[in-house]
């Protein structure tokens, strides 16, 4: 094991748009975050972030490490002495990284749940089964802690805290009205994002998961402050654990939108083969169609400067207070443009990044550190719902919303 940590020192694995929010947050909170170590294969990526902010009260170092090697991850994990380590990298590689903190006796947060990198399917099972082993380390393992998945846990936990006896149904939705010009590029990760995209939709009704083809349901939904939208019904991965975690819960839906121009290119590639994850041969190498795409598709990282207009995610709640029919809405509306110029990234980012940062600085505060892997939502909403008005995500509510047809 290693030696005793110190309060306030962070290790952030991940040098994209998500990580360079997170870094941008934990500077402007040096009070909590004493000293950060950014960390990612890349190490001139993790420079580039260190010059922009250097020369504030926390202290900033960086290193280079392959978050598929446990090994690697454990050597610096003992060299930095975090007391939290805060995972912005991919998705692959929660596992590697979760092992590494039980080695080491750190704590965990990260913003998706793990999935294999072969097969295009999101659960949490594979986190949930480190549930005993991070009890037994008395460490805390933070699932899912950006918006959608996060906020959107935190919202429903609220939900459930102040306004609802139990609630029966509960819809997610996500709206981007940004624009940042291009004919097709995708907000964040473009390998996760089509992955995600071209699965089928899922949703839970009365006990049971209830399968549609990609993107076959869809409606208009009208939302504030960014107008109508079509809206598309997804599976995400925090459907999973709020059917678990949310008392009265019969019916969970998830609803996302996308531009025609998006939707027109996706359906082409998708055509052509091109967001496969099977490998195939081309020139005697062996090549994943959406590995390549992502290569040649815009970096989210560089739509900060272009992208203009608004999100608007949230939670529309219905349910029973006092024997009553109740109906909640909880949103946040965030301007893509104020988010470049206080941070240099886009909302998308933004809105994911803000939240890793509340989660881990309320594990170091010792108000969210309890020993087993979380999600979200059951821990205490209140803090962090403070945080996220303090830290650039207020969020409004309206207890008359329209609902959605179905």
């Amino acid at each position: 094991m290693m030696e005793v940590n110190k309060l306030g020192k962070a290790l952030i694995i991940g040098a994209g748009g998500v990580a360079s929010v997170v870094v941008h947050k934990c500077c402007q909170n040096p009070d909590v975050f004493e000293e950060i170590c950014i960390a990612s294969r890349t190490k001139s990526k993790c420079d580039a972030l260190k010059d922009k902010l250097d020369g504030g009260q926390t202290k900033i170092s960086t290193a280079q490490v392959d978050a598929d090697n446990t090994e690697e991850l454990i050597e610096l994990i003992n060299s930095f002495k975090p007391e939290i380590v805060i995972n912005v990298a991919l998705p692959y590689q929660d596992l590697t990284i979760m092992d590494a903190c039980l080695a080491t006796g750190v704590h965990y947060l990260d913003t998706a749940n793990y999935e294999p990198v072969d097969t295009a399917k999101f659960e949490y099972k594979w986190q949930w089964a480190y549930k005993e082993r991070f009890e037994k380390a008395g460490l805390t393992a933070i699932l899912g802690c950006g918006f959608d998945p996060g906020v959107t846990g935190i919202f429903s936990a609220y939900a459930q805290k102040h306004y609802f006896d139990e609630i029966n149904t509960m819809y997610i939705v996500d709206a981007n009205a940004g624009d940042h010009g291009y004919p097709c590029a995708t907000n964040f990760n473009p390998e996760i994002n089509m992955r995600e995209i071209t699965a089928n939709g899922r949703y839970w009704e009365k006990g049971e998961w209830i399968e549609t083809p990609p993107l076959s349901v869809k409606q208009s939904y009208e939302l504030p402050q960014i107008g109508a939208k079509n809206i598309y019904l997804l599976y995400h991965e925090e459907l999973e654990s709020l059917a678990k975690n949310i008392k009265g819960i019969e019916k969970i839906r998830f609803w996302m939108t996308f531009s025609d121009s998006y939707l027109t290119h996706l359906k082409v590639l998708e055509n052509i083969g091109m967001t496969s994850i099977e490998p195939i041969m081309f020139e005697g190498k062996e090549v994943v169609p959406l590995h390549f795409l992502k290569a040649i598709l815009p970096d989210p990282a560089s739509l900060g400067p272009r992208t203009k207009g608004k999100t608007n995610i949230g939670c529309i709640y219905q349910g029973k207070k006092d024997g009553k029919d109740k109906t909640y809405y909880v949103y946040n509306v965030c301007d893509h443009e104020a988010c470049y110029a206080e941070v240099g990234s886009q909302a998308i980012s933004y809105t994911t990044g803000v939240p890793a940062m509340i989660g881990a600085m309320l594990l170091l505060k010792g108000e969210w550190k309890k020993p087993g892997v979380y999600n979200v939502e059951e821990f205490n909403p209140d803090p962090f719902m403070e945080a996220l008005n303090k830290h650039g995500l207020p969020w409004v509510e309206d207890f008359n919303p329209t609902l959605l047809d179905v």
